[in-house]
């Protein structure tokens, strides 16, 4: 079979960040190879007649989507799978829909309350991008004791939060004015979370034949952090590897058993953000629990990032189950997919 693996085109001076997708796409690349299949890569810019052209002359069975941005813009990630929709190709993951609900914080938070799943309470988004969306129901006098994370709305590889930035606002009213302050640096929309200071965790989803299978449950670890550090993996934890963060804040897969109904409780949700947003082939579900044991959904990333050395693939080694294993997995959920 034919596979096109789509993603978004690079610069040799963009940010690692960026260029992480490159990593991505060889990876994908060796697994489709041992599978037996034929790959093929197409980088994509937001010249769409062109992206149109070239899938016309490669003619793929499939679309191996892992595209995460357009010029650099994660509001637009959304825009490839839309178009493979409107020519008819079948393609990996979610749906144009739900990338979009999902990769849109408030929106995919806003859904979460609806349907009474924890999400922590939220102020925003500046500036309002959807007319008459229901606000979070957040008082200041409700919340006198709260801290406020400002966060990007659309931008996920924790752009904008930088741990040795003050990020936290101790004031509802005053949110609003940090919102203004901090969009441009955070991809132009912002909105404030009640920050949850506790442990965090990730569960990684994986389609199986009976539905999806909810990974070895991961818990980041925040080692060396003194008490005023914030605990949170922010860019420097993700992409710098020469700083202290990215080499102090491991994950791990082995948990005592009092912890057994908190796991528990984490896969539960994670299955239930799964069928929520209608999501297909892989995702990720971020959890903070607080200090009483609580577990608040954070995010819900519907195309997790798949380099070897990224927090999926090391679900997957914890599972036992092998990286192509996977991809044939993304590709057989695929298939099942209605025309």
């Amino acid at each position: 079979m034919r596979v096109a693996i789509v993603h978004n085109a690079v610069a040799d001076d963009d940010a690692p960040d960026e260029r992480d997708v490159l990593i991505q796409a060889e990876s994908v690349q060796a697994a489709l190879r041992a599978l037996g299949h034929e790959p093929v890569t197409l980088p994509c810019t937001l010249d769409l007649s062109e992206v149109k052209r070239r899938l016309a002359d490669l003619r793929p069975d499939l679309v191996f989507n892992i595209v995460e941005s357009l010029d650099g813009k994660g509001r637009l990630i959304h825009v490839i799978p839309s178009l493979l929709d409107a020519l008819n190709v079948p393609y990996t993951g979610a749906c144009a829909e739900a990338m979009c609900l999902t990769s849109h914080k408030v929106l995919a938070k806003q859904r979460l309350a609806a349907a009474h799943l924890p999400t922590p309470p939220w102020i925003g988004p500046y500036p309002e991008d959807i007319p008459n969306l229901p606000p979070a129901a957040v008082h200041p006098a409700e919340t006198p004791d709260a801290m406020w994370i400002v966060k990007s709305v659309w931008e996920h590889a924790s752009i904008g939060l930088d741990e040795k930035t003050d990020l936290l606002c101790d004031r509802a009213d005053r949110a609003a004015t940090l919102l203004r302050e901090r969009a441009p640096r955070l991809g132009g929309a912002c909105f404030a979370e009640r920050f949850i200071d506790g442990r965090e965790f990730n569960l990684a989803l994986l389609a199986a034949p009976c539905g999806p299978q909810v990974l070895s449950p991961a818990e980041i670890l925040f080692e060396g952090y003194a008490d005023r550090t914030l605990k949170i993996v922010g860019y420097r934890a993700k992409w710098d590897s020469g700083s202290y963060e990215f080499h102090h804040t491991p994950r791990r897969f082995d948990f005592p058993p009092e912890d057994a109904a908190l796991l528990a409780r984490l896969r539960d949700l994670a299955l239930r953000c799964w069928r929520l947003f209608g999501l297909n082939g892989y995702a990720r579900v971020d959890f903070r629990i607080d200090p009483a044991g609580r577990p608040w959904i954070l995010e819900i990333n519907a195309n997790p990032c798949l380099s070897p050395d990224a927090g999926f693939a090391a679900a997957l080694d914890a599972s036992g189950i092998s990286y192509a294993g996977a991809v044939e997995r993304i590709l057989s959920d695929t298939r099942k997919k209605p025309s």
